[in-house]
C-alpha cells in the first residue's frame, strides 16, 4: 500500500472547471482529462454534479468504469434529492456543500445557524448510509464567524464526515489570514481539511500554500487554473510551488503535464496566455542579450524554475533585446558559423525586423539575410 502524500489533491477541473462560463466537455474530453490526471498521479478527481440530470450521471459512471487509479468524488448541495442522485455511481466520496457564512445563510437561503448544523446532521448521516465517505463543503466559508465555523466542523465529524472542504467562495482571503484560519480549524477538528480557492484577486494558489503550511491535508485545482470567474488555483502552480517553495509532496508527476494543459485549452476554448505561469509559450522564452548569455554559461543563472520538471525546455529567441552571441547560436543552428563582425551586422537587421513585424525571424529569413550579406557586390564602371 502506498502511502498518502503530504498534502493530496483533489483536482476538480471536471467539476468547477467545467462550471467557468460557456464551458462544456464532451465525454471523450471528460475521458481524457480524467486519464491525463490519473496519469500524472493526481490521487482524486471531482468529476461532476449528479443532480444535473441522467446525462451528467452517465458521463460520470463513464468515468468510473475507466479503472483510473484515482479516488472519485461528486459534488452536491446538501439536500435529500441531490444526494439521491449520487447513488449508485461507483464514486467514493460525495462533497455535500452548505453555505456556512452568516451572509449566504441568511440572504442565499433565509435560514438560520441552526438549520445549517440541522442539515449536516442529516445529511452525512443519509449519505454514510448509502456507503459514501462525506465530506462536508463550507460555501463561503472565508466569510464565515470562525466561532461557528469550529461548530460546523464539530457537527460534521459527529455525524460521520471525514473531510470540511474551506471554500474561498468569491476569492477574497490572502494568504496570512488563510494560514491562521487553518491553524485554528486544524487545531479544533481531527478532519481532513481541504482548501478550495479561487483566483479573483489572484492569490488562489498563493492561498493555497498558505493552507498547506497551516495544516490543510487536501488541496483543490483545476489545469491552468480554469473555473468560475477568475478560475481556482491552478494544478500545476500548486504542485510545483509546494515541491519546491516547502517541500510537501503530493506525489504529482508534471512531466507529462503540456499535453494535459493543451488538451484542456482545447476543450474548455480558453486560451493559455502566452506569459501564463509554468505552461505558458513565453515562459521559458528569453531574448534579452543579458539573460541569454547567463543561460549559455550557466542556466542556474536565469532558471528560478528548471523547465525539465514540466517537460519543457528553454528556447532562445531573436529580438530587439537580443546580443551578438544570441545570433551567433541562432545560425549555428542552422549550420552556418559566424565571427563576431558579420553577427553584429546580421543582428542590426534582427532589430529592425522585430521592431517593424513585432516577432522573431524565421529560419528562412535568417537564410535570406545571411546570404545577401555574402552576396558579392558588382563592381562600379566608370563613364567615360
Amino acid at each position: 500500500m502506498c502511502s498518502q502524500p503530504a498534502l493530496v489533491i483533489d483536482d476538480t477541473t471536471l467539476r468547477d472547471g467545467e462550471q467557468s462560463a460557456g464551458v462544456a466537455f464532451s465525454n471523450v474530453e471528460r475521458a481524457a482529462i480524467a486519464r491525463g490526471l490519473d496519469g500524472l498521479g493526481v490521487p482524486e478527481l471531482e468529476v461532476g454534479i449528479p443532480a444535473m440530470g441522467p446525462e451528467e450521471r452517465e458521463s460520470i459512471r463513464m468515468i468510473a468504469a475507466l479503472g483510473l487509479r484515482a479516488r472519485l468524488l461528486v459534488w452536491a448541495r446538501m439536500r435529500g434529492d441531490d444526494l439521491a442522485a449520487c447513488r449508485d455511481l461507483g464514486v467514493w466520496m460525495v462533497d455535500l456543500s452548505i453555505p456556512v457564512s452568516d451572509q449566504q445563510i441568511g440572504r442565499k437561503l433565509g435560514r438560520d445557524r441552526g438549520w445549517v448544523l440541522a442539515c449536516i446532521r442529516r445529511h452525512v448521516a443519509e449519505a454514510r448510509a448509502l456507503g459514501l465517505e462525506v465530506g462536508v463543503g463550507g460555501e463561503d466559508a472565508s466569510r464565515a464567524d470562525p466561532d461557528f465555523l469550529c461548530q460546523v466542523l464539530e457537527t460534521a465529524q459527529a455525524a460521520g464526515a471525514r473531510r470540511f472542504r474551506f471554500a474561498d467562495t468569491v476569492g477574497i482571503l490572502e494568504p496570512f489570514g488563510v494560514l491562521e484560519r487553518f491553524r485554528r480549524l486544524a487545531a479544533a477538528s481531527d478532519l481532513e481539511l481541504e482548501m478550495h480557492a479561487h483566483d479573483d484577486l489572484g492569490l488562489a494558489t498563493a492561498n493555497t500554500l498558505a493552507a498547506a503550511l497551516g495544516g490543510a491535508t487536501h488541496a483543490n485545482t483545476t489545469v491552468n487554473g480554469i473555473g468560475e470567474r477568475a478560475g481556482n488555483a491552478a494544478l500545476e502552480e500548486v504542485v510545483l510551488a509546494l515541491a519546491q517553495l516547502h517541500g510537501i509532496d503530493t506525489g504529482v508527476d508534471l512531466k507529462a503535464f503540456p499535453a494535459l494543459s493543451r488538451l484542456v485549452e482545447t476543450a474548455s476554448g480558453r486560451p493559455v496566455h502566452w506569459q501564463k505561469s509554468l505552461v505558458g509559450e513565453g515562459v521559458f522564452t528569453h531574448e534579452a542579450g543579458i539573460h541569454v548569455d547567463g543561460l549559455m554559461k550557466d542556466p542556474a543563472n536565469y532558471q528560478g524554475v528548471d523547465p525539465a520538471l514540466l517537460g519543457r525546455e528553454h528556447r532562445l529567441v531573436l529580438g530587439k533585446h537580443s546580443g551578438s552571441g544570441a545570433v551567433i547560436q541562432a545560425y549555428a543552428r542552422l549550420g552556418i558559423p559566424l565571427d563576431r563582425e558579420r553577427a553584429l551586422l546580421l543582428l542590426s537587421r534582427v532589430r529592425r525586423h522585430a521592431c517593424a513585424h513585432k516577432r522573431a525571424p524565421t529560419p528562412s529569413e535568417l537564410m535570406s539575410w545571411y546570404r545577401a550579406l555574402e552576396a558579392p557586390v558588382a563592381p562600379t564602371v566608370a563613364c567615360s
